[in-house]
């Protein structure tokens, strides 16, 4: 789309998104299984039971739900919480996709002393809110990228809360600035298959990694869920990531799960993922709920 693309010229090809050349790919049974869904922060209501409701107007699937310390209005610690939450799934019919854990970015899971109880949390919450997948952030403060001295600490912290993970089934995922093979460097350390990447296509693109590779060296067992992000473009489609080609590399490792948009809001909020929502179905189609 050309940067002085207009509002009607935008809602006509946000019609004309979902069509592509890949029909090969969408004729597949094998290749159904995708569901698409939105970071709660994203839309401004980060652990806000009316995500779920501006998801459902959007057209989404689910929400990827903010989890922070104790003590706020709707902490998933709380039963009241997670009823709330529970009510807003059924009312509006989207769903609670997994948690995500923001706040380690300015509170470092590899040095606040409060963090290692917080994911601790986070796991029984998660648990208990009947999800299988909390994302441990690592960005700003949190920030591993040559720092050696607070991976070693991570991978310390991640060793002592795998086996609670493992009872719980949930799994942690790790979403940093990292390669490929710093990422493997900490899976092996931990070794725990509860422990994963939370493969974030805009950040790796970003980096310079090759992204598609990187998919496929981690392989299914190691990816527990997808954030959708593109810095170059407005709305997806329209940057560096070939959306059909992670497709490609998802479809080699045999994923099927969440495809979470943290993309930017051009036309607005409901507008813009209306249409990043409408070309990712496209491109990662539906099918039973998993």
């Amino acid at each position: 789309m050309p940067a002085n693309c207009t509002r009607s010229q935008f809602l006509k090809l946000s019609a004309a998104a979902t069509i592509a050349p890949w029909t090969s790919l969408l004729a597949a049974p094998e290749s159904r299984g995708f569901q698409i869904g939105v970071c709660d922060w994203n839309l401004g209501l980060s652990a806000n039971p009316k995500s779920l409701e501006l998801a459902a107007q959007i057209g989404l699937d689910g929400v990827q739900v903010s989890f922070g310390p104790p003590g706020g209005k709707h902490d998933l610690r709380t039963p009241e919480a997670r009823e709330l939450f529970r009510k807003a799934e059924e009312k509006h019919g989207t769903r609670m996709a997994s948690l995500g854990m923001g706040v380690l970015n300015g509170s470092p899971y590899k040095s606040h002393p409060d963090t290692e109880q917080w994911v601790a949390d986070s796991v029984d919450a998660a648990k208990a809110a009947g999800l299988t997948v909390v994302l441990l952030a690592f960005f700003g403060k949190g920030d591993l990228k040559g720092d050696a001295k607070g991976t070693a600490e991570v991978i310390r912290r991640l060793k002592a809360v795998a086996p609670r993970a493992e009872k719980a089934g949930v799994i942690l995922g790790l979403e940093t600035w990292l390669d490929v093979d710093e990422h493997l460097h900490i899976l092996d350390s931990v070794g725990s298959p509860n422990v994963q990447v939370y493969y974030d296509l805009g950040n790796s693109n970003h980096r310079g990694y090759d992204i598609y590779k990187e998919i496929r060296m981690l392989g299914r067992k190691r990816i527990c869920e997808i954030h959708a992000k593109d810095y170059a473009g407005k709305l997806f489609g329209q940057g560096q990531v070939d959306f059909w080609e992670a497709r490609r590399a998802l479809d080699d490792i045999g994923y099927r799960g969440w495809i979470q948009i943290e993309g930017r809001q051009p036309f607005g909020l409901i507008d813009s993922y209306r249409h990043d929502a409408n070309f990712l179905r496209a491109v990662f189609p539906p099918g039973p709920k998993t």
